[in-house]
């Protein structure tokens, strides 16, 4: 795999991006941190035993500083982060939406304290009631380098648990790699008791390196220009305009499986299979995900994972398959909450989809979310604000 700055001048060179100085110097920023993290894993392999045996202390260790990305939305950061993740030579690392590492967070703090002592024990060698010290060691072990996309703290008790957490895995040697639409100073802003939260903002100030990307340019609202959103009827055509669309967000081909291929989706233990997906663009048809048996956790994590999802085949829906019209419901509002793009083919206007039959009434939120999504306004929202 060629360094974050080969990846971008082959990017430069086959068009699939434009010469930009302000990308470049972040670039050029995430090219020495990937230099930096060369021979880490070994260095901090050695020192993991040790480190297991002194959990309830702090041990320092000297490790590349992190970075903390921050720019207006469609400008790059998450397609750049992407070229330093997929090149980083860490054995251990992990690149995650901030939303979804969060929710692990909770529901392992939440275990840890609904075990016994003598459990917790035997299971992770400390008895201890706090829960934030074994974690950050388990996260430590498994992740040497943690990539977060879309940083941004919008709830109290996320607010109250980042400062130590971040905290204990920095004393740990974990590198962190953050990407947000705010500066550190205007995270939380507004939000209860946010005084407690500012230690953690100077903690990102004091241990990362702050780079903003600038440029007046939103590249994601400049591949959407002229891309019709909703197509209606189910033909060969709507088939073809939505191939087009994938293609000119994505400079690839959807049918190309040398370029584009499935990803792999994991929901508290199951595997969402994505039948393609390139550059934060995901394709599915309706029957892979209102005809199975998911929920709101799985329409979740494809909002969080995903700025544009692409749907066909949607049929006209009835009493007779109400199930499939509700989970329908219920991933239209997921994907409207987060601000995801929605391009689909369907077989009649959003209107007629589900004209009768059980939640019929409640199906009118989706017609008027479906119509508003279609808006320019929704469009230039950015991805999980």
């Amino acid at each position: 795999m060629p360094d974050p700055l080969g990846q971008y001048n082959r990017l430069l060179k086959t068009g699939e991006l434009r010469s930009d100085d302000h990308q470049k110097e972040i670039v050029d920023k995430l090219q020495a941190l990937h230099l930096g993290l060369m021979g880490y894993d070994e260095k901090i392999s050695k020192k993991i035993p040790f480190l297991s045996r002194i959990i309830n202390r702090k041990a320092r260790i000297t490790a590349p500083r992190g970075l903390y990305i921050h720019g207006d939305v469609g400008r790059g950061k998450s397609m750049m982060m992407d070229l330093f993740y997929e090149a980083a030579e860490v054995r251990l690392k992990r690149r995650v939406h901030f939303h979804a590492f969060m929710l692990d967070i909770h529901r392992a703090m939440h275990h840890w304290r609904y075990m016994s002592a003598s459990d917790r024990k035997a299971r992770h060698g400390t008895a201890m009631d706090d829960p934030i010290p074994p974690l950050a060691q388990q996260i430590m072990n498994s992740s040497l380098l943690l990539c977060f996309d879309e940083f941004q703290v919008s709830d109290v008790t996320d607010a109250m648990i980042l400062g130590r957490l971040f905290t204990a895995l920095i004393d740990l040697g974990v590198v962190l790699v953050l990407t947000s639409n705010r500066l550190p100073d205007d995270l939380y802003l507004g939000g209860l008791n946010r005084e407690l939260f500012l230690p953690t903002i100077d903690l990102i100030t004091e241990k990362l390196d702050v780079v903003k990307l600038s440029g007046a340019i939103d590249y994601r609202m400049e591949r959407m220009k002229g891309i019709k959103v909703y197509h209606h009827p189910l033909c060969a055509a709507a088939t073809k305009a939505l191939s087009q669309a994938f293609y000119k967000m994505t400079d690839h081909e959807v049918a190309d499986r040398s370029k584009v291929g499935s990803e792999e989706l994991s929901v508290q233990g199951r595997v969402i299979t994505v039948p393609v997906a390139d550059k934060g663009v995901a394709v599915f048809s309706f029957k892979k995900l209102c005809g199975a048996a998911l929920g709101a956790g799985d329409y979740l994590e494809i909002a969080w994972r995903y700025h544009t999802v692409i749907m066909v085949g949607i049929p006209r829906l009835g009493p007779e398959n109400r199930n499939e019209a509700k989970r329908f419901v219920t991933f239209i509002d997921v994907l409207y909450e987060n601000n995801v793009k929605f391009l689909c083919c369907a077989a009649v206007l959003p209107e007629e989809l589900y004209a009768e039959g059980h939640g019929h009434f409640e199906f009118q939120r989706t017609v008027s979310r479906l119509i508003e999504m279609q808006s320019r306004k929704y469009l230039a929202k950015g991805h999980a604000i």
